[in-house]
């Protein structure tokens, strides 16, 4: 792997960029977290949230105890916002709203989405058709593992790449998180990054995000999670 450049520094936070195909913990071999830890000995990191091995994008490790408390919290309270582009081959069921429901453990490692309130997940999305491929910016409302990933196989378009819940074979897994977005010490931050990895993340592609997603106004559909959803 490359030698790791921070997006940005804090005294309070790092915001660095996770490879495609990396897992964040060490598994068979050395994990993403690891090696920051290691091309950075001096600094200390506290993992707030993670990435799957097969998404690229920001992340955010708190440098110190107390804002590693507060950015768990932040996030707890979805008071984070969070943008993902994804990419798939299939056509979906609708082009855009909100997915939501219940995250319960399926076969092989895989999770469904149910109509139980327990473990509850709600995703938002618009999406464009480019070149043949469906792309999607994604607005996680919660935090549930494979959520994205869920919630597009839900829409009968899985993710290209996500092979787990039946996407077709590619080069990497079309899942990108590409904007974290927050308030610290009372000042706003917002950080974006387009995907550097996979054939399918054209100039086309980001000309279009660009226009409509980044310097255009998105107007999401308002949705309350409900308070019994441990989310």
């Amino acid at each position: 792997m490359p030698p790791i450049t921070p997006c940005f520094t804090h005294p309070d936070f790092w915001i660095v960029s996770k490879p495609a195909g990396e897992s964040f913990h060490s598994e068979e071999g050395e994990g993403f977290v690891a090696k920051l830890s290691a091309q950075f000995p001096d600094q200390i990191f506290y993992p707030v949230h993670r990435l799957d091995k097969m998404t690229s994008g920001l992340l955010l490790f708190a440098t110190n105890k107390a804002a590693a408390r507060l950015f768990g919290e932040l996030f707890e309270q979805h008071m984070v916002e969070k943008r993902y582009i994804a990419v798939s081959a299939k056509k979906p069921s609708k082009k855009q709203g909100t997915i939501s429901g219940g995250m319960q453990p399926s076969r092989r490692g895989q999770w469904g989405l149910t109509n139980e309130a327990s473990n509850y997940a709600a995703t938002q999305f618009f999406s464009f058709s480019d070149r043949g491929l469906r792309y999607y910016w994604v607005r996680p409302l919660t935090g549930k593992t494979h959520q994205i990933r869920v919630a597009l196989k839900s829409l009968g378009a899985p993710i290209l790449g996500d092979e787990r819940y039946g996407g077709e074979s590619a080069d990497r897994g079309y899942l990108h998180a590409a904007m974290l977005s927050f308030c610290w010490g009372g000042e706003p931050y917002s950080f974006y990054s387009w995907p550097e990895q996979g054939v399918h993340f054209t100039e086309s592609a980001q000309s279009i995000y660009n226009e409509r997603y980044i310097m255009g106004q998105v107007s999401w559909p308002k949705f309350t999670i409900p308070k019994k959803s441990n989310s």
